[in-house]
């Protein structure tokens, strides 16, 4: 069992900054070396540092001392001032605990530097102007045009204009589409860490399934060793599924059967699988099938814009993950979404 001094030299050499301040007096009283790194010198910083690190404590003393216990344990972005006086984004993340011999009430927690995830989200956002961009272009072009093609063939036959309203019809769901998921700030804040929506992976994965058994009865879903709950945008990795399930229903015959498998991954994190029975994907297409708007040999004749793949791959590496495909030894074809979640 480790003494409380060995607990002591972890947390010294731990990257993030771990502290303890007396609630009553409001002063430190343990702070890393960590400190030093990301604040400069502690002393003449100690009480400006354990104002930043308290928040809101007298809303939250309050609500525990009610018997509510529901702000003992909080986790907040904020910014405090680095070394240079430059302000740097932090995550605080903080435990109202009971000393055990006295019973005073210590606030400690966790102070996380979180510029390289405030960057990164700061590249999603751009990512997801630019693929909003690239969509509405070309889907401004077709709307525009269908409608004035609308406006001036009042004389054309009925299977013409039939065309033009699938056509506007069309162009309508693919804008509705970009609405929904490939605005900035739906891209954005798809996979921030500690994001407040989670889901079940084994619910995600009958959900998908249910939807799909509508087109094809033979769907199955085995799911071993997932975690309970995942945080990540249900709705992003529902729309992956979906895109995964719609193409093996596509490009495989009615009695292919289909299989959907969850389980944690040999090297960490959770994998879930859209296995098919179907043919091949052909060895040359295997590396562009996730490219924008790249059709295989297969797609000839069906309706579609490859962009499916293309967004699929693109929601699930914002989460941190890869989205990648390999055919089986004999028949068909494995599509593998890998999560870097804890099983």
């Amino acid at each position: 069992m480790l003494s409380a001094e060995h607990y002591r030299q972890i947390l010294d050499q731990s990257s993030d900054v771990h502290w303890m301040l007396d609630c009553d007096s409001g002063q430190l009283l343990y702070v890393s070396p960590s400190a030093e790194k990301l604040f400069g010198y502690m002393p003449e910083r100690a009480q400006q540092v354990a104002a930043d690190l308290m928040g809101e404590l007298p809303q939250r003393l309050e609500a525990y001392t009610s018997g509510d216990t529901t702000r003992r344990h909080t986790v907040r972005d904020a910014e405090m001032a680095g070394r240079d006086g430059v302000m740097i984004p932090v995550e605080i993340e903080s435990t109202l605990v009971p000393d055990v011999d006295s019973g005073v009430l210590r606030l400690v927690g966790t102070v996380r530097d979180i510029r390289e995830r405030v960057e990164r989200e700061k590249q999603q956002k751009k990512f997801a102007s630019m693929v909003s961009h690239e969509f509405r272009t070309p889907l401004s072009t077709i709307d525009g045009a269908i409608q004035r093609l609308e406006m001036t063939s009042q004389n054309a036959d009925e299977n013409t204009k039939k065309r033009y309203r699938k056509i506007q019809t069309s162009v309508d769901r693919l804008l509705e589409l970009i609405n929904e998921y490939l605005s900035p700030e739906r891209l954005a804040s798809i996979g921030r860490k500690r994001q407040a929506d989670e889901i079940s992976p084994e619910a995600l994965l009958e959900t998908a399934a249910e939807q799909a058994r509508q087109r094809r009865a033979d769907i199955t879903v085995r799911a071993e060793g997932l975690p309970q709950w995942m945080r990540c945008d249900p709705q992003g990795m529902r729309l992956c599924l979906d895109i995964l399930l719609d193409n093996a229903l596509k490009y495989t015959n009615d009695n292919v059967a289909i299989e959907l498998q969850g389980r944690k991954a040999s090297e960490g994190g959770v994998e879930l699988l859209v296995i098919d029975r179907g043919a091949h994907v052909p060895d040359d297409e295997l590396g562009k099938l996730f490219d924008k708007g790249y059709r295989g040999k297969a797609a000839e004749g069906q309706a579609g814009s490859g962009l499916g793949l293309y967004m699929a791959r693109n929601v699930v590496e914002v989460h941190g993950g890869t989205l990648s495909v390999e055919n089986l030894p004999e028949s068909g074809k494995k599509f593998r979404i890998w999560l870097p979640i804890a099983a």
